[in-house]
């Protein structure tokens, strides 16, 4: 088995402080990690749930992912990020088995892990991000 947990789940969300203080409020979520991604034009705070996070991500420029996913779909759940020992086999064991990879090379993430992304095509209509800490 290549997936070792969850590492997160992500939602998308138009502001992130709001975002943040209604976790707050719902569920007396507090937040374990804020950070800016310049490189993907996000800022996601992480909420830990055992040993997984939801991650809230907002964007930080107009032409970032999130942004875009905002325009056409609105907030709401983004990917889903599984938790692995080493980032490029898992790629490359989705890609053999006809995943569409978004990033053809993992790449530094956020909390100092290594990512790569895999497109919902050929991905059973699901965005996924490797996640190697």
């Amino acid at each position: 088995m290549i997936l070792t947990e969850i590492d997160h789940v992500a939602i998308a969300v138009k502001d992130l402080d709001a975002a943040v203080a209604y976790y707050s409020d719902a569920f007396g979520a507090e937040v374990a990690h804020r950070e800016v991604v310049d490189s993907d034009g996000v800022e996601e705070a992480l909420i830990k749930v055992a040993d997984s996070y939801i991650q809230l991500t907002a964007a930080t420029r107009p032409d970032s992912p999130i942004a875009k996913f905002l325009e056409r779909r609105g907030e709401g759940l983004h990917h889903i990020g599984y938790r692995v020992d080493d980032c490029a086999a898992a790629l490359a064991a989705m890609i053999d088995a006809g995943a569409v990879p978004i990033d053809t090379a993992p790449r530094p993430g956020s909390r100092g892990t290594t990512v790569a992304f895999v497109h919902p095509k050929g991905n059973l209509g699901t965005l996924v991000e490797l996640v190697e800490e």
